[in-house]
């Protein structure tokens, strides 16, 4: 039969280890953002571990709402000429093709001309 470890008996081998443990106060939010999407935890519990100079975050919570992140596009104006020369159209229509396209040149040519 395993003998179970006291609170203060985990607490001074995690200290002769060189762990040390604490709750992080008064956490409102917590936003963990990737290429692609943004995780935003509200109201969670953080707990700080320090081993050896290194940090540790635990966090934990029950409100969680992933986003989806939309890049923006930069259309440089050089493009949205070329698009509206090319396609006759004008200037307004070429941006919002190029828009549609992700800034794909071709296929917003290509989408213009099919339209007209």
């Amino acid at each position: 039969m395993r003998r179970r470890i006291s609170p203060r008996e985990a607490k001074r081998m995690m200290k002769r280890m060189g762990l040390s443990m604490g709750a992080m106060p008064d956490v409102q939010q917590v936003i963990l953002k990737t290429s692609t999407k943004e995780i935003i935890i509200e109201n969670p519990e953080v707990a700080v571990m320090d081993m050896h100079g290194q940090k540790i975050f635990q966090v934990t919570g029950e409100n969680i709402v992933e986003k989806a992140i939309e890049k923006e596009i930069s259309l440089p104006e050089e493009d949205v000429q070329l698009v509206a020369q090319q396609a006759k159209v004008s200037v307004e229509e070429a941006r919002a093709a190029l828009e549609q396209t992700k800034g794909d040149l071709a296929q917003a040519i290509l989408l213009l001309s099919q339209t007209r």
